[in-house]
């Protein structure tokens, strides 16, 4: 039920994707936003009591209702359950016009228009950077886009519908990562009540424990259908110097697969989430990037060759793994 739930999911998000504002996002936004009015007192229990909080009540209805339409319809009415969840949570085309508008943009060779949808992307100044940082940029912004809307959410998803809990991974995954940037020091500026420290430390916190797996996954799944050497002895470099970086892994499987230079992207959520000192300076410097050609057009191409390949490799295994339960 879960493989033909996620075929399903990905085709209909293709045909028909997801409004950016929609009722589902709008609803868990404010939803949050209550949580952290009302739980966020300071102290580190706050802090985890607020994240809890603004999980728990999602998950439970989500859960609630996948076991109540298999209980009383069947398991039908079960699947289209999962569906429906999957297309909220699933799917490229959550962020891939970003990446499409920028790419067109450069193809025309108007570096203003791709500047400006990279700023307008992840809400950063970007008039001053240099065609090959832009592609960088887009590079590293879709690879970690792709692992959290796709990739993540085909893990835990699979995971928790292998133990009889429907769709509840998937949920799970999507508001942890929401709320690691929702309530970053990032996410909070502007707030009218700020975001405390010790929320912020949690989120972080919880949402590196729960991507622990899915970021490595990712990137051995990337390294297959890469190039496979290049890509784990990047992510083995990587992962000396930054033991708690998933984002890093990521991107340093991705530029041993697709040989290209990356880096800095990784080291500055770092920065946010932890708020540790010298991340920016350091790439600044250009000491942690990784190795590999200077960002080009090209690699673009290999970028989306990349992560489709890596899908589909995915979806295989899934099938698979269906086959093999039906048989048994």
């Amino acid at each position: 039920m879960s493989f033909f739930a996620i075929l399903i999911a990905l085709l209909l998000e293709q045909a028909r994707p997801l409004a950016r504002s929609n009722l589902v996002q709008g609803g868990y936004r404010a939803w949050t936003v209550t949580v952290r009015r009302n739980f966020d007192a300071g102290k580190a229990h706050h802090g985890w009591l607020a994240w809890i909080m603004a999980v728990l009540l999602p998950c439970a209805i989500v859960l609630g209702i996948f076991w109540a339409l298999l209980q009383l319809i069947g398991w039908p009415a079960a699947m289209l359950w999962n569906v429906a969840v999957l297309y909220v949570t699933l799917g490229f085309r959550q962020f891939s016009h970003h990446f499409t508008h920028i790419r067109d943009a450069l193809d025309a060779g108007d570096e203003f228009a791709a500047r400006q949808a990279l700023a307008d992307w992840q809400q950063v100044d970007a008039s001053e950077v240099p065609r090959s940082e832009v592609v960088r940029h887009v590079i590293e912004y879709s690879v970690l886009a792709a692992h959290r809307h796709v990739f993540g959410v085909l893990f835990w998803f699979s995971i928790f519908s292998a133990l009889g809990l429907g769709p509840l991974g998937a949920i799970l995954y999507r508001m942890a990562e929401y709320l690691s940037r929702a309530w970053s020091r990032k996410g909070a500026e502007g707030l009218q009540a700020p975001t405390s420290e010790r929320l912020q430390s949690a989120a972080a916190k919880a949402w590196y424990v729960i991507d622990w797996l899915p970021a490595r996954l990712t990137a051995l799944s990337f390294a297959m259908v890469g190039s496979f050497e290049e890509a784990i002895d990047n992510w083995r470099v990587y992962a000396q110097r930054f033991p708690n970086d998933n984002d890093g892994v990521i991107l340093a499987a991705t530029a041993g697969a697709i040989n290209v230079r990356l880096g800095g992207e990784a080291l500055r959520r770092r920065d946010a989430a932890y708020g540790e000192e010298g991340a920016d300076a350091q790439w600044e410097n250009g000491s942690d990037a990784t190795p590999g050609r200077e960002p080009e057009m090209s690699h673009l191409r290999s970028v989306v060759g990349l992560v489709w390949r890596s899908v589909v490799v995915w979806l295989l295994l899934l099938a698979l793994l269906t086959f093999a339960r039906l048989l048994g």
